[in-house]
């Protein structure tokens, strides 16, 4: 569970006491932005007027060093400037991550950004932008597959047992909402034919490696011709082409993802190329990312996303199951 829904109060302390420890005045303004796997708040500095943006990790999900390797990728995307992304903004001790409190000393992390302008990309816009984001998706690849991480780099892997499996990293599919012996069995034999194509596809380094994970279009801001990409919270170790699979989270079943996924090919091939392989199994990761969706809106109950998808999630999902398997099964 994402452990949030029950503690507004408990999080504004602990923005609180964050907000001081990066050194703004006590009286900066703080208002709740996104409740997920963490708690973003926007912080308007009281003296400057200047906004930032204030990420309170949730508890048990990642470490320090975890927090940190996910910063050390985006600082050296920043420096190459090869994406528009957020700068990280240090506390006076010049740390990156500090430790916030609440009243009873619970502590969790806490991350300051810059803030940047835009809005997500709105939906009559989406093909054309999925032309964008596959170029900017190419970009990363590139990048990831040349740096040099740090020897304590530390990030989830996503692959098939990571996040299929019974102790995935957000729960299992099986136990995801409205799960009676027919969804069991659809979603089973989707489980079972995922696995066996990606175990032939392979996890060769030009196919698996460092990925943002979430790029999905509620973590771009759109100003004008500027794209920013937020968010590399989810960043870890898969394929390279589940990126696209993220992109289209929790809209796989909506009629223009095949234009979509075309629009975010040319967009990729315009920046690097990308195999006739790679492309046939786009759908083979777009399903591998609804079922492990499944998963995240079974034991993510009490978010706001995860109310709004309900039981019908699981329905759908059975649907788009069957109509992967009737072409790849």
């Amino acid at each position: 569970m994402s452990g949030y829904s029950n503690e507004p109060t408990k999080l504004q302390e602990f923005a609180v006491d964050a907000v001081a420890k990066f050194g703004y005045p006590a009286d900066s303004k703080i208002s709740l932005l996104n409740l997920s796997e963490n708690a973003t708040f926007k912080v308007t500095d009281s003296t400057t007027g200047l906004d930032t943006i204030l990420r309170i990790h949730r508890p048990f999900y990642h470490s320090k060093q975890a927090i940190q390797s996910e910063l050390d990728w985006v600082q050296s995307l920043r420096e190459i400037q090869l994406v528009r992304t957020p700068a990280i903004l240090p506390a006076g001790s010049g740390e990156q991550i500090i430790l916030a409190k609440d009243s009873t000393g619970e502590e969790r992390h806490a991350v300051m950004f810059e803030f940047m302008p835009g809005v997500e990309p709105t939906e009559e816009r989406m093909v054309d932008d999925f032309k964008t984001l596959g170029a900017i998706t190419a970009r990363l690849h590139d990048q990831s597959k040349q740096w040099s991480r740090p020897s304590n780099f530390s990030r989830f892997t996503w692959d098939y047992e990571t996040a299929l499996g019974p102790n995935g990293h957000w729960g299992s599919w099986r136990d995801g909402l409205a799960m009676g012996p027919t969804e069991l069995e659809i979603l089973g034999r989707l489980s079972d034919t995922l696995k066996s194509r990606l175990e032939r596809y392979g996890k060769s380094e030009d196919r698996f490696g460092l990925v943002h994970a979430d790029m999905r279009l509620a973590n771009l801001l759109v100003a004008g011709s500027d794209v920013t990409v937020i968010d590399f919270d989810d960043c870890g170790l898969s394929w390279f082409m589940y990126d696209l699979g993220s992109s289209v989270s929790f809209i796989e079943d909506h009629p223009l993802v095949p234009e979509m996924t075309a629009s975010w090919v040319d967009g990729y091939r315009s920046v690097s190329p990308l195999s006739k392989e790679e492309e046939v199994e786009l759908p083979t990761f777009i399903l591998f990312r609804r079922l492990l969706l499944v998963a995240w809106v079974g034991s993510h109950q009490d978010t706001d996303t995860g109310k709004e998808m309900g039981a019908n999630f699981t329905k759908v999902s059975c649907e788009l199951a069957e109509n992967y398997l009737s072409k790849f099964a």
